[in-house]
């Protein structure tokens, strides 16, 4: 009991979790967005995860939110103060908070369950009743209950009450009756604590100033701004979880940015198609006009795709996949995050293909990689995959804020014009003028001489039709070259070395990174150091060979069963697989550094200090 009430006397200032627990439909989505931004707006660094059913409604819902002094980008894997909204995940809320944590519950009906557990500290506040004898509508009086609880967090952990109130009125805008309401809801859940709880907790929001600089953005928000950016006009897509949002931000924003003031012309054109096959058929078409288009989706979709995908790389059209990773395989688990789609994205469609993939870490590499994909698709007139997750497309995360050069000018890659043409005897479409695997291409309608016929059979240099076998292995051989290419322009992998000499490293790749890079201080102070590389661009560069070959160790850390990280570095690097470790979660849930500091201190022995 010593040790236990030596955790509940220790106050964890602007370092704890806290978890909402919930019933899906019943709107707690604001209130949850409104707790973690008024954090982030007290200059508190913050995480914020959603973990949600497939269902539309009535299923069980949690949002987990991580105040990190330190700036950690990553889940803690603890719990310290839950709040438990739902009566059915009771039992299993409860054991989740960590000893001396709290447990925040509408105690409008008795629940004697809450008090099983001695090391777990019972909030009861009557949330139900109280909304209900302040408000008469039965819909207005659930999501009222909601902002209770927000005033209940607020009161007991220090939340200021001026930010929230600044957040409301931004969310309500000049609706004041909305704006009273829900201030009036939180003002109850903060006045009950402050009466009947008038002893501090041990966990308390301060206000710092560490997200100055900073915005809170999903990814796939911020990806359809880099197609903005990107000058894409065309965008093809079927609806499917959990790209969907991508399609939809892109479409608000060119509604603001595409349409002509004067004329009232839009300058893009969306098409929801009838399937994944139909949306990435209009992608290829448009592509093949000249267009910058895309498609987003999962891996269901890519799999629908695929034939599409052979074409476009067989026929060299410009084309960029955004792929929201979601746990497989078939259905899987629709709203779970995984990086499970690697080996699907770099060898898709039927035949001999390798597609160039890039992989974003964080919503502003997001944007960032969003333009730098229109840029190598067209450079090398191919498929592009952008390969992100559920995890970054849709939950909010804490990124410096986005930079632009204003200079930027779209690399069209090599594209023949009318003036072009006219300079030369005859054009043949797959010719190799440079020797460096990239033919030059055309725009339909632009000059006769232009014209060439784009075929899925098999062609040789000139774009003529043949079954030569000489020719076609011709053309399969300067594909090879061109792809290999790439691998000194898709984005560099980034290094992070440890402050003391050692030969254990990880290699991992997009949304794995923040818990990465908690898991290197962990064990920093274990006195297991381990060097770090991320990987962000397929084909692999000279340099990720060159970083496992300078190690003796090398733990390969990603989100899927089959280690398919690992198996993209043993097929396409001359690396030794014996010093590959994989370090595996596909649970569906995003990672934390607790797995992979257990896994590599399972194998590491410290250094002296």
């Amino acid at each position: 009991m010593n040790a236990l009430a030596d955790i509940r006397a220790a106050v964890r200032v602007n370092d704890f979790v806290l978890k909402i627990a919930n019933v899906n439909g019943t709107g707690s989505a604001s209130a949850n967005g409104l707790l973690m931004k008024a954090i982030f707006r007290m200059g508190v660094p913050v995480v914020g995860k959603n973990l949600f059913p497939s269902n539309i409604q009535g299923l069980p819902t949690w949002y987990e939110i991580r105040l990190t002094k330190d700036s950690y980008a990553a889940r803690a894997g603890e719990t310290h103060f839950m709040v438990a909204m739902n009566a059915e995940t009771y039992a299993q809320d409860i054991e989740e908070v960590a000893p001396g944590g709290y447990l925040l519950y509408d105690n409008t009906w008795p629940r004697p369950e809450l008090h099983e557990r001695a090391e777990v500290t019972a909030i009861g506040v009557p949330l139900a009743r109280m909304c209900n004898a302040e408000f008469d509508n039965a819909r207005t009086r659930v999501l009222m209950k909601n902002m209770a609880y927000v005033g209940a967090v607020a009161g007991l952990t220090g939340l200021d009450l001026d930010v929230i109130r600044s957040m409301v009125e931004e969310m309500f805008g000049t609706k004041a009756h909305l704006i009273e309401a829900n201030m009036k809801a939180i003002q109850l859940g903060l006045d009950y604590v402050t009466e009947h709880y008038p002893d501090p907790i041990s966990l308390k929001v301060e206000a710092m100033d560490k997200t100055a600089g900073h915005i809170m953005i999903d990814g796939n928000t911020a990806a359809a701004l880099g197609c903005v950016y990107a000058g894409a006009t065309f965008g093809a897509w079927y609806p499917i979880t959990p790209s969907t949002s991508l399609m939809d931000g892109f479409k608000s924003f060119c509604e603001k940015l595409r349409i002509d003031p004067e004329t009232g012309e839009k300058k893009f054109c969306i098409i929801q198609a009838e399937d994944e096959l139909a949306s990435v058929g209009m992608a290829v078409g448009a592509g093949w006009n000249g267009a910058r288009a895309f498609t987003p989706t999962s891996g269901p979709g890519i799999s629908l795709m695929s034939e599409f995908i052979g074409f476009a790389y067989y026929g060299e059209v410009p084309l960029v996949l955004f792929d929201v990773q979601r746990a497989g395989p078939s259905t899987g688990l629709p709203t779970r995050t995984q990086q499970c789609d690697l080996t699907l994205a770099a060898y898709a469609s039927h035949g001999d293909t390798k597609h160039i993939c890039v992989y974003p870490a964080d919503p502003k590499e997001c944007f960032e990689m969003a333009v730098a994909s229109f840029d190598l698709a067209e450079r090398f007139q191919t498929p592009v995959f952008f390969m992100t997750d559920l995890d970054i497309g849709m939950n909010d995360w804490m990124v410096p804020e986005f930079e632009w050069d204003d200079s930027y000018q779209p690399d069209r890659g090599k594209v023949l014009h009318a003036e072009d043409l006219e300079k030369i005897e005859k054009f043949y479409r797959y010719e190799d003028r440079d020797g460096d695997g990239v033919p030059y291409r055309t725009l339909p309608g632009e000059h006769p001489k232009g014209a060439y016929f784009t075929r899925g059979s098999g062609h040789n240099w000139k774009g003529g039709y043949t079954e030569d076998g000489a020719e076609y292995q011709e053309v399969l051989d300067r594909l090879t070259r061109k792809w290999e290419s790439a691998a000194d322009v898709v984005p560099g992998p980034v290094v992070v070395e440890a402050e003391r000499e050692t030969r254990d490293a990880i290699i991992s790749i997009g949304g794995c990174d923040g818990a990465v890079r908690e898991a290197l201080d962990r064990l920093n102070e274990a006195n297991c150091p381990v060097n770090y590389l991320r990987v962000r661009g397929f084909p692999f560069s000279a340099e990720i060979e060159a970083f496992i070959e300078a190690h003796d160790r090398v733990f390969v850390v990603e989100q899927n069963r089959d280690a398919q990280l690992r198996s993209l570095l043993i097929n396409e690097t001359s690396a030794d697989k014996e010093k590959l470790i994989p370090l595996l979660d596909y649970a569906g849930m995003p990672a934390n550094p607790s797995f992979i500091t257990a896994g590599i201190l399972a194998h590491c022995q410290p250094q002296e200090a």
